[in-house]
């Protein structure tokens, strides 16, 4: 499952960053990842910091295709950021960076000094 919902995050690359967006059209961080678990039948929270309660927590050595990645920055949330693991240290969202779903690395440069958890959604 966790392949396919990789496969079916990829399907918006490319699309635009907004604020508040829910979906298919735009995205922001969460919204794109609530739109595609919706897709598979999961409901997540709707902000980055409030989808950490969803799903179980998992730590960067078992990170699996699929699993939720947070991140925090520049808040006193205890997360600003969330995107899609996809597999060899890379991970799927809605960027802020580029303003567009983008793919990025989790091990290197800015995402590497902002990581803080991953979840696990699907059982």
């Amino acid at each position: 499952l966790g392949a396919q919902i990789v496969a079916y995050a990829e399907e918006y690359l490319g699309t635009p960053y907004v604020l508040g967006g829910n979906g298919p059209s735009s995205f922001d961080c969460s919204g794109y990842t609530s739109y595609v678990y919706r897709h598979f039948g999961y409901t997540l929270n709707r902000t980055a910091s409030t989808q950490l309660s969803n799903g179980t927590s998992v730590s960067k050595s078992e990170l699996q295709p699929g699993d939720l990645l947070f991140f925090k920055y520049n808040t006193s949330k205890a997360a600003s950021h969330v995107g899609i693991y996809i597999g060899g240290g890379q991970f799927i969202h809605a960027s802020t960076n580029r303003y567009v779903v983008q793919i990025d690395q989790m091990e290197s440069g800015h995402y590497a000094n902002v990581y803080v958890y991953a979840r696990r959604i699907i059982g």
